[in-house]
């Protein structure tokens, strides 16, 4: 089965930025020889995540409310004492959801739910610039 690696650039704005990426991916997915397969979505970073969700303001801000109360930016991460950057609550976010997803697709679309989107959540305490990697393993019409 063939792999086609391709990589997703985003800028953010840090601070559990929710950004919908389904579209971008998408985009992706149509310009492979690929009909059918899987797509992994990966970050190679540690202070942000990838999930789907239902991609609407009222959700957006209850995720925000939900890493607040679950990580708390303002209590004391041995991380910050160690290198005094701010972001250890960062790092614990990300780890509880993960840096990567995996969407099978068939002719070309992506087989999500109707209200869901993928989306990558930047936990960082500042703007970044992100490279996430796509890959895409499947096959062609037969």
């Amino acid at each position: 089965m063939p792999i086609i690696t391709s990589k997703l650039s985003l800028n953010t704005k840090g601070d559990t930025d929710v950004i919908d990426i389904t579209s971008e991916v998408e985009r992706e997915l149509m310009d492979t020889d690929l009909e059918s397969g899987m797509v992994t979505i990966f970050l190679p970073g540690a202070t942000g995540g990838i999930t789907t969700i239902e991609y609407e303001s009222g959700l957006i801000e209850d995720i925000k409310n939900v890493f607040e109360k679950l990580v708390p930016r303002w209590i004391e991460y041995k991380h910050n004492l160690a290198w005094q950057d701010g972001n250890g609550h960062s790092h614990i976010r990300a780890s509880l959801l993960g840096p990567s997803l995996t969407v099978p697709f068939v002719q070309k679309r992506l087989l999500l739910g109707r209200w869901q989107q993928i989306v990558f959540i930047d936990f960082d305490v500042r703007p970044r610039s992100r490279e996430l990697i796509l890959q895409f393993i499947g096959g062609g019409k037969k």
